[in-house]
């Protein structure tokens, strides 16, 4: 794969909705403003959640069975790396604009 395919495939992407399915977080990277709530849909049969890394951050989901949502509204300019506790190899950011 080309470079430059590889990097249209890590592009933000701009919405309010990431499904988690087939072991990872889909947009990987999701670009929002200030204001938006974001809600994640466990599409796998496996539990998953969705937790900040580092300490202190806002996302700290209970393990989400089949088909649950989470949701969270970013009220601050920044970008926030999260994963999955269960599954750590599962990880993802939100970047969130004015």
């Amino acid at each position: 794969m080309s470079p430059s395919a590889k990097g249209a495939q890590t592009a933000p992407v701009t919405g309010d909705a990431v499904a988690i399915k087939n072991f990872a977080f889909s947009p990987a990277k999701l670009e929002i403003k200030v204001g938006t709530t974001v809600t994640w849909t466990n599409q796998d049969t496996d539990a998953h959640t969705v937790t900040s890394t580092g300490s202190g951050g806002p996302l700290r989901s209970a393990a989400l069975a089949t088909h649950a949502t989470y949701r969270h509204t970013f009220t601050k300019p920044g970008t926030y790396a999260y994963l999955c506790t269960i599954h750590p190899f599962m990880t993802a950011t939100v970047e969130v604009t004015r």
